[in-house]
């Protein structure tokens, strides 16, 4: 069989680059003020009003404003110009797309609505703008209805000089899956080494990853003050569930989220939040005490208090007692079984309570 001809090759088959062009812009806006218009009425044919200097895309520019016209042949209206700064030895050619409008005091209202400009702002002609911006008697009666505020305001795009960059493949780089693997390896139980019995039921864990995370599990499971028995540790005073969440996080830096069961979630996080201080995860404490701080009502907010106390969570106080100080939400709360037991827990933070509640009532 004959080979094919060159202009019969299947253009897959054949080597291909691309490049692509890329022309980027500096965009910013200055609003010029002129106050007391009709004391500007008259200044005079060719005299202007300008703006202080402003800044957009390197270079320095101005505004001017005719409050009767740049040249006689425009009587009757007032011209505004857009002015580039040329600095000595500057050669710039500088293009550029800009809008100049009239404006009422409030910023919005619009007296003119006038297209969008393209110029390129040589140093030989470093100004443009309109000769007929806008009919002097539109401006009179506009600057009395705002005590003779208007304002001009210039839009303006520097447009850098396009470049080339040759297009090159991009390797998309997978998300990171770490915790999604390690909760997988913890559900598992692969290569686990440690077990924990808590509440009757058993938690296979990996003592390495614990100690890393945890400097009260590396002590007690690598320290010289280890557990004798470190394939099976009880646990006594954490329930299953609790101990669960903490694991969790361990794995995952992440806490546990249950949107079929919201009940009872206060009293789980604040469990969490003692087995947090426990364990010395102090990412996991802010963790407690962030949620914490965003469901506090009136049945819970007084048990919230004593462990924000107890365990040093000065912003969840903070929170707690803010929530607490107006008199009928104390009268609320001091109904509650949570309350008593504040009182007797805390008597300084009663006391700064009540010093709260007093200054605000």
């Amino acid at each position: 069989m004959a080979n094919k001809s060159t202009s019969e090759v299947s253009h897959g088959q054949l080597p291909k680059t691309s490049s692509t062009c890329l022309t980027e812009g500096v965009t910013a806006v200055h609003d010029f003020e002129v106050a007391n218009y009709r004391l500007l009425d008259g200044i005079g044919v060719g005299k202007d009003v300008r703006s202080s200097n402003f800044s957009v895309g390197g270079f320095e520019w101005f505004m001017n404003f005719f409050p009767d016209g740049r040249m006689a042949d425009y009587a009757g209206y007032a011209s505004v110009f857009l002015d580039r700064v040329i600095q000595q030895n500057d050669t710039h050619n500088v293009r550029t797309k800009f809008t100049l409008n009239m404006l009422e005091k409030d910023g919005e209202a619009q007296l003119t609505k006038c297209d969008e400009i393209g110029h390129v702002f040589s140093s030989a002609k470093s100004y443009w703008g309109y000769c007929r911006f806008v009919a002097k008697e539109k401006l009179k009666s506009s600057s009395q209805a705002n005590n003779g505020l208007l304002i001009i305001r210039c839009v303006l795009t520097v447009i850098k000089e396009p470049r080339t960059e040759v297009k090159r493949n991009t390797v998309v780089v997978p998300q990171p899956n770490l915790q999604d693997q390690l909760c997988q390896m913890w559900k598992d139980g692969q290569g686990a080494d440690v077990t924990f019995s808590v509440g009757g039921q058993l938690f296979k864990a990996h003592r390495c990853l614990l100690a890393a995370r945890s400097l009260v599990f590396k002590a007690e499971l690598l320290g010289p003050m280890k557990e004798k028995e470190t394939h099976c540790i009880k646990i006594d005073d954490i329930d299953p569930e609790i101990f669960e969440a903490l694991l969790h996080f361990i794995y995952t830096d992440s806490l546990i989220v249950d949107e079929h069961h919201k009940e009872g979630e206060i009293a789980k996080l604040q469990h969490l939040l003692v087995a947090s201080d426990r364990y010395g995860l102090d990412r996991l404490n802010v963790m407690c005490e962030s949620k914490l701080s965003e469901c506090i009502d009136a049945e819970t907010v007084a048990t919230t208090l004593v462990l924000a106390e107890q365990h040093h969570c000065k912003d969840l106080k903070e929170a707690c007692i803010e929530f607490m100080a107006p008199r009928n939400v104390l009268q609320a709360v001091m109904a509650t079984d949570g309350f008593k037991h504040l009182v007797a827990s805390c008597p300084l933070v009663m006391k700064e309570l009540l010093d709260m509640v007093s200054r605000g009532g």
